[in-house]
């Protein structure tokens, strides 16, 4: 009998590990590469982590591999997208073929160069001979070079060696390749990946060298760069259509956009792959099981040049206005003030001076209306994505979606409709809105995409329709033949590749009971949010307008927690005048009533949100910078208007006032003596209860200090989660990380808690963690008194309030405090839930 070795291998630096879930390329953390782990590093020299020989080290020093005397492959990869750098901030120490022991130095590089150069020092090391093993990690996360990290076996495994009889080797014609870095280790593991869902013996071939075509080490030897002329050889019984299928990957890049006549080709669709799960962001919550169709964007022929100015000038400005009439019909038939919103948004793009100016003058120097209106948005979307903000890496995607349009326009070209099957889950590279807008849901049942991100426009209105969605997949997604059935559980955004039977009758019984208990929250909408042991508790709602509170009462809102009082403010050019918000403020105040709470939030811009009559400075970070109460009490004119307005709807609600962003005493103290100044003006004797956004960690860690001087607190869980995790919220690359239910936030909420109740005041909840219904178990249990939720959620939070017992929350909060990761809080407050839900039934029965 075989006895099972192990071999342990050793940190190849110093830094911080990282589990490969987390980091920002769906390549690496899908572990399309293989598995293994990441580092960042916090010294600057690459070492072995294991004796054996250097079998590819890159030209440009980012990556390197080492194989071992028993077969043993480790791939290390210093940083992500580094092989852009051409080999600047890197040293080679080693060459290929030259053998090394354990703990001797590779690479030498230049930490600062790459952190200024390149999108991150993250280092990998990936074990992509696929033996099994076990992490020998510190509790502290923290690893010293030389340390030992990893404990591999190497048992008994099965050899893929045997011989079969293959038959006639075929060749593929040469194709030029086109990635600018040649088939480094991203572009190479897709190769790789697609060949390995072939039978055929296949091997890839340059010049006099050759490479087995499904090993990854193998590709990344051969060193090849743009422009070498490749070939893929194949033997076996699928050879003919492997050549083809590989051939075609190779000419599209291997999952990397390249150039073609200045379109950009796309990812050439593979026969198989070995992959049954692919992972990616939540975009839009839901499940759907259905066949996958590959969709993507028309190509457009545009010619250059023109030689009737004005004809071309007249050719633009048509479009411009046809665009317009139809962004117009879009908004008219929205659902909803968000859509509504996406669709004005992109109306003001088309007014926008710099993108007609720059389309003006190229029509001036020749060109067509087509060419110029074009080159303007792409040189434009161009800038946007190079910023490094997610905000304007989304304005660019909408850019694209505009330009898009009024090309079309311009060329007389109809949008070619989808033919879409019945069951049908969209896969493209990235949906638009126009095209989300406009799909068949009678026939689509979700869509899953490689980039966008879970708070983008495409997202939203996903959202809207009831459509799941996940963005943020590995391009290996792109592969995929239209036909195949998928089962796409966008809660845990997951993508399943030919599901079996089992998956698929717990998905559709899923579904019904969702759409039951659905039915069930809107009929008991209107009962209290009791708890099985007779705890009440307040579900109030979000609302930026009269008609969003009118419908929160009609679904059983028990009043407004939180009034967006800068939907008055934004997409105009002056401020409002005081009678405007006086009449909006009294309006929402009689459609509550004398008997329920309305929280009113004072001006919260600044950020994303900046006011066209509001000057301020151009900042590198504006969500550090002047917003919220900050840019009020710079404004204190600002401020002493809205609290005049606000305090004329006093009395026909039980007034509330509520300051956003504060993170200092001082600001909550200057703030309240302008209140009392107002009030005292107007003759008011009482004044409205006045609390503060607990959304700056600050304010959360200075509760105690804050608790007397204020009458409530509300968590903004959005904000707090951010600049408690200096994670942007509306990174897309980050979004799956940025999680509310991270630890450290939620011991920031239950200090938060415990210092109010302390002093007798009360804390509501108005952040998204509010309107999760896997969170609420977890809130009440930290003693929160209000939640405050998406309009459309109320039915479902409150029936969620009414099936749990509040001994328990206590139970579960206490238990979640102690966890590590916020991947670790859901599984537990999931099994809590089925556990509720069991309880329930009983009870019910």
């Amino acid at each position: 009998m075989a006895t099972t070795q192990h071999l342990q291998l050793l940190a190849p630096l110093s830094g911080v590990l990282m589990p490969l879930d987390q980091v920002p390329d769906p390549v690496f953390s899908s572990r399309l590469i293989g598995d293994g782990l990441c580092i960042d590093p916090t010294s600057q020299t690459l070492c072995a982590p294991l004796a054996g020989v250097i079998s590819n080290v890159q030209r440009s020093g980012h990556a390197i591999s080492i194989t071992d005397d028993s077969g043993v492959q480790v791939l290390m990869h210093i940083g992500l997208d580094t092989v852009n750098l051409d080999g600047q901030g890197f040293k080679r120490l080693v060459e290929e073929g030259q053998r090394v022991e354990a703990g001797q130095a590779l690479i030498e590089f230049n930490a600062d160069y790459i952190a200024l150069n390149a999108r991150s020092l993250l280092t990998l090391m990936l074990v992509v001979s696929a033996e099994p093993f076990t992490l020998l990690t510190p509790d502290s996360g923290l690893v010293e070079s030389g340390q030992p990290l990893l404990r591999l076996s190497l048992g008994n495994q099965a050899s893929d060696s045997r011989v079969e009889e293959e038959g006639e080797t075929l060749f593929s014609k040469p194709v030029n390749l086109p990635n600018p870095n040649g088939l480094h280790a991203r572009p190479a593991a897709v190769f790789a990946q697609a060949a390995k869902g072939f039978s055929a013996s296949i091997c890839l071939h340059k010049q006099q060298a050759s490479a087995n075509a499904k090993s990854l080490v193998a590709i990344m030897a051969l060193q090849t760069a743009q422009g070498d002329a490749l070939q893929v050889s194949a033997a076996g019984e699928d050879a003919e259509l492997a050549i083809k299928t590989l051939i075609e990957l190779l000419a599209a890049g291997c999952g990397e956009t390249v150039a073609k006549g200045g379109v950009s080709e796309p990812i050439a669709r593979v026969e198989a792959s070995s992959a049954k799960l692919l992972r990616g962001v939540c975009a839009s919550p839901g499940s759907a099981f259905g066949r996958v169709v590959q969709v993507a964007e028309q190509t457009l022929e545009v010619v250059e040049f023109a030689s009737d100015q004005a004809l071309e000038r007249r050719r633009l400005e048509q479009a411009l206005v046809q665009a317009a009439l139809a962004l117009q019909i879009l908004r008219d038939n929205a659902t909803g003030t968000a859509q509504a919103e996406i669709f004005k948004a992109h109306q003001e793009l088309l007014e926008d001076p710099s993108l007609l100016e720059q389309a003006h003058v190229l029509i001036a120097e020749g060109k067509s209306a087509a060419f110029a209106w074009r080159s303007s948005t792409e040189a434009t979307s161009d800038v946007f994505k190079n910023l490094g903000s997610a905000l304007l890496a989304e304005r660019a995607a909408d850019l694209a979606d505009v330009g898009q349009r009024v090309l079309k326009l311009i060329l007389g070209v109809q949008d070619s409709a989808w033919v879409l099957p019945e069951q049908a889950i969209l896969i493209a590279e990235q949906l638009t809105p126009s095209q989300t807008a406009g799909l068949d849901t009678s026939k689509v049942l979700g869509f899953a995409t490689v980039g966008g991100g879970a708070t983008s426009h495409v997202a939203i209105l996903a959202r809207a329709f009831g459509l799941p969605a996940i963005c943020g997949l590995p391009t290996q997604v792109l592969s995929l033949v239209s036909g195949t059935q998928v089962l796409l559980d966008a809660d845990k955004g997951e993508l399943q590749l030919d599901p079996d039977l089992s998956a698929i009758e717990q998905l559709q019984a899923k579904r019904q009971q969702q759409r039951l208990r659905h039915q069930r929250e809107l009929e008991h909408a209107s009962l209290a949010a009791c708890t099985r042991d007779g705890h009440h508790f307040e579900v109030t709602a979000n609302v930026a307008s009269l008609p969003e509170a009118e419908q929160a009462m009609a679904l059983g809102g028990e009043g407004v927690g939180l009034l967006r009082s800068e939907f008055l403010y934004l997409e105009r050019n002056t401020a409002p005048s005081h009678d405007e918000q006086a009449v909006t403020y009294s309006a929402i105040a009689r459609a509550l009533g004398p008997e329920r709470n309305l929280v009113v939030r004072t001006l919260d811009v600044g950020g994303d949100k900046p006011l066209a009559y509001v000057p301020m400075d151009s900042e590198a970070n504006p969500f550090l910078g002047m917003r919220g109460i900050r840019l009020c009490l710079e404004r204190p004119e600002l401020l002493r208007e809205q609290f005049r307005a606000i305090l004329t709807c006093a009395g026909l609600a039980r007034l509330h006032i509520m300051l956003p962003m504060v993170s200092q005493l001082s600001e909550l103290r200057e703030a309240r003596q302008m209140l009392e100044e107002e009030a005292l003006t107007l003759g008011l004797k009482a004044l409205p209860k006045l609390g503060i956004m607990i959304e700056v960690p600050a304010a959360a860690l200075m509760a105690d200090l804050f608790a007397p001087e204020v009458d409530f607190f509300s968590i903004g869980t959005n904000d707090l989660t951010q600049y408690t995790l200096a994670m942007d919220r509306d990174h897309p690359r980050l979004a799956s990380q940025a999680d509310s239910l991270h630890p450290a936030v939620l011991r920031l909420i239950a200090s938060t808690v415990k210092a109010a109740h302390a002093h007798g005041k009360w804390v509501g909840v108005c952040g998204a963690l509010a309107s999760e219904t896997l969170a609420v178990p977890l809130l009440l249990g930290l003693g929160v008194d209000e939640l405050s939720v998406s309009v459309p959620l109320i039915p479902a939070i409150k029936a969620t309030i009414r099936e749990v017992d509040l001994r328990d929350c206590h139970v579960i909060a206490q238990h979640v405090l102690g966890l590590e990761s916020a991947e670790q809080v859901r599984e537990a407050l999931q099994r809590h839930q089925q556990t509720a839900v069991v309880t329930s039934l009983v009870l019910e029965s």
